[in-house]
C-alpha cells in the first residue's frame, strides 16, 4: 500500500488497483496493440485495425481509459467489494484533484437525509455546483440541479437503475462517463434527473492537470500544488439548513439526450471491455448479454 495511504488516520482506508488498463498493458489491449489504426488512418491503406468513431478517429488509450476507469470502479465498489457491496445506502465519489472543505462530510449527510423529503425528483446529492468554476449563489435555499461530477453521492437503488444501462453506456460514442450519464443514462430514466446540494460549495476541483489541461505529449503535468481556497469560518461547520426552500434550475443546462456525443469511443473491443466491467460481479446477467 502507498506510504500516503498508509499515512490515513481520520478513517478507514481500502485501496483497489484497475487490473486491466493502459498503464498496466502499454503495448497490448487496452493499451496500444500492434497493429491498430492511429487518429484517421485508413485501415484498408495502412492495413491496420481498429474501429473508427463517429468522427472518423481511431481510439486513444490515455483517452478512453477515463471511462473505463470509472465504470470500472462504480461496479467494483457497489459489486465487488465485500464491504460495500451489500451496501444500500449513499455512497460519496470524490477524485484525487477534489479539494473538500471542512465541512464536507456533514453537510452531504444532511443532504441526503434532506433529499426525499425536499425534492422528489433528486437521484443525488453534490457538494459542489454542476458548474466547476462556480461557488455557488449564496441564497438561503437548497438547490436542485442537473448531477455534477464534484462530490456526488447516490444510493444503491439508483446504481440499480444505472447499471440497467449498461448497455446504452457502453455503446454511447463519447469517451466522457459524465457526458454520457447526462446524455444517455439519464435521461433513459424517464423523468427528469436532479441533485440537492447547498447554496455554497463544500468541494472544489483544483489544479491544471486534468485530462484537458496542462497535460504535455512528451512530459507529464506538474502542479505546483497552490490551490488559492480560501477556507472561511462558514466553510468550517454544517452550513445547509433543513427549513430550507428547493430552488429549482428547470433548464438543465449542457448535454442533453439527443446530443450524439464528441467521439473517442468507437472501437469495438472498448464496448466489451466497458460491459465486461459491468457483468464480472453479475455471472447470470453476463450469460444473458
Amino acid at each position: 500500500m502507498d506510504k500516503i495511504v498508509q499515512s490515513i488516520r481520520f478513517c478507514q482506508v481500502k485501496q483497489i488497483f484497475a487490473l486491466y488498463s493502459p498503464h498496466l498493458f502499454p503495448d497490448s489491449f487496452p493499451g496500444v496493440s500492434p497493429g491498430d489504426c492511429h487518429d484517421k488512418d485508413d485501415p484498408v491503406k495502412k492495413k491496420c485495425k481498429g474501429d473508427a468513431d463517429q468522427y472518423g478517429n481511431h481510439r486513444s488509450p490515455k483517452i478512453v481509459s477515463l471511462k473505463h476507469h470509472w465504470w470500472w470502479m462504480m461496479n467494483t465498489v457497489w459489486d465487488g467489494l465485500e464491504e460495500t457491496k451489500g451496501f444500500s445506502g449513499h455512497i460519496l465519489f470524490i477524485e484525487e484533484d477534489h479539494f473538500i472543505y471542512p465541512n464536507a462530510y456533514r453537510n452531504i449527510q444532511l443532504l441526503t437525509v434532506l433529499k426525499p423529503r425536499k425534492c422528489g425528483e433528486c437521484y443525488a446529492a453534490n457538494l459542489a455546483p454542476s458548474n466547476v468554476n462556480s461557488k455557488g449563489e449564496g441564497w438561503q435555499s437548497l438547490i436542485a440541479e442537473k448531477v455534477g461530477n464534484i462530490g456526488y453521492t447516490f444510493n444503491r437503488t439508483v446504481w440499480r437503475k444505472i447499471h440497467a444501462k449498461a448497455k446504452e453506456f457502453c455503446s454511447f460514442d463519447d469517451y466522457n462517463w459524465d457526458i454520457t450519464m447526462w446524455a444517455t443514462v439519464y435521461p433513459s430514466f424517464g423523468t427528469p434527473v436532479y441533485t440537492l446540494r447547498g447554496p455554497r460549495s463544500s468541494a472544489a476541483h483544483f489544479g491544471k492537470c486534468g485530462l484537458h489541461q496542462g497535460q504535455g505529449k512528451s512530459s507529464p503535468c506538474i502542479d505546483n500544488g497552490k490551490m488559492g481556497f480560501d477556507i472561511e469560518e462558514i466553510d468550517r461547520i454544517p452550513n445547509i439548513k433543513p427549513d430550507w426552500t428547493v430552488h429549482v434550475f428547470e433548464r438543465q443546462s449542457g448535454y442533453q439526450a439527443g446530443f450524439k456525443g464528441w467521439g473517442g469511443w468507437g472501437d469495438e473491443r472498448d464496448r466489451d471491455l466497458c460491459l465486461s466491467f459491468a457483468y464480472m460481479f453479475h455471472v447470470t446477467e453476463a450469460s444473458s448479454v
